[in-house]
């Protein structure tokens, strides 16, 4: 993936919360779990569905959108395990097939992984990157604990084998059955906090057009300087739009060892938003050997200067010995 932005959104009809991410003989990433999540209307599959979510922001897409359907450009998302139960150990299986029904099992290496696998809710409180294990007969596998009962989405993000592939980001629903207790979307902040770091966000997000985000960590009140490279950069960045989940997958203006990337304690992205609307944005970065989020609201279109600058609470964390 380009250092700039790809962008696909899609459309989900279940409410949710995320769950810690676990990783038995792979690498999982963190989990931010602020809140359970909020009840939203259902919306149709497809390009009809509401650009700026369900906040009530209609807006103009100002790129095409992809990755609507659980089937794209002749590849299709098979989730094999479409629902588990809150609060117990479970494994997440599914295959990517091609136009043929056949396993795909060849894959670009993109950011050292064959495929990155995202799970959000609706809420979009709680965040989860795995980096699941594939089988030799292309069936990928990742345990899963969610803690809370709800909706969930799973993103596949990867680029098949071959001369000239796109890639592709396919969306599959998945639900966590239990009891549910819905929560809204965590207010605007240009500071959160996690696991004792505090970042600082700088820029905003603009419809169609690319700007520029900065995020500064620190911690006791001295930057970091001494990040560590994650997933070949020192930071990784997704954005989901609030209300159809609209994603948006960044990466860094520059990586570890190009001469001119400083290890902190600024990380700094390129982003274009497709619409106006609430857009949640969670860095993941790499300090002292362990993988940390820091989760952010921000309005597609208003200047930081709108947002609340008070930092939101801690955001809760499972703590589940996440190993990378």
């Amino acid at each position: 993936m380009s250092t700039g932005l790809r962008i696909t959104a899609f459309t989900a009809a279940l409410a949710a919360t995320f769950g810690a991410a676990y990783g038995v003989g792979q690498v999982v990433d963190p989990v931010v779990d602020e809140a359970p999540p909020a009840a939203h209307e259902e919306h149709p599959d497809g390009p009809s569905a509401d650009p700026g979510g369900g906040d009530g922001h209609a807006g103009h897409e100002s790129e095409p959108a992809g990755g609507l359907q659980i089937s794209e450009n002749g590849y299709t998302l098979d989730l094999a395990t479409p629902r588990v139960t809150a609060g117990r150990h479970a494994e997440l299986r599914f295959t990517v097939r091609d136009d043929e029904g056949r396993a795909v099992t060849a894959y670009q290496r993109e950011h050292d992984k064959e495929l990155h696998l995202i799970v959000a809710s609706r809420d979009l409180a709680t965040f989860r990157h795995l980096h699941p294990t594939r089988a030799a007969d292309g069936t990928w596998s990742t345990p899963v604990d969610l803690p809370r009962a709800g909706g969930y989405r799973v993103f596949a993000d990867f680029t098949p084998a071959g001369k000239g592939a796109e890639n592709l980001t396919l969306g599959a629903d998945l639900a966590a059955g239990g009891s549910y207790d819905p929560e809204a979307l965590p207010a605007a902040h240009n500071t959160a906090r996690t696991d004792g770091y505090r970042v600082e966000l700088a820029g905003s997000l603009s419809p169609g057009k690319a700007e520029e985000l900065k995020l500064k960590v620190s911690r006791d009140g001295a930057p970091v300087t001494d990040l560590q490279p994650y997933l070949g950069a020192y930071g990784h960045l997704v954005a989901l739009r609030s209300g159809d989940l609209a994603y948006l997958h960044v990466h860094p203006n520059g990586e570890p060892g190009d001469g001119t990337t400083k290890p902190g304690p600024e990380i700094s992205f390129t982003a274009t938003a497709p619409s106006t609307g609430t857009y949640r944005l969670f860095l993941d970065f790499r300090h002292e050997g362990k993988v940390h989020t820091a989760a952010f609201t921000v309005r597609a279109g208003s200047a930081p200067a709108e947002q609340e600058t008070a930092p939101p609470a801690t955001p809760e964390h499972t703590g589940d010995g996440h190993t990378h």
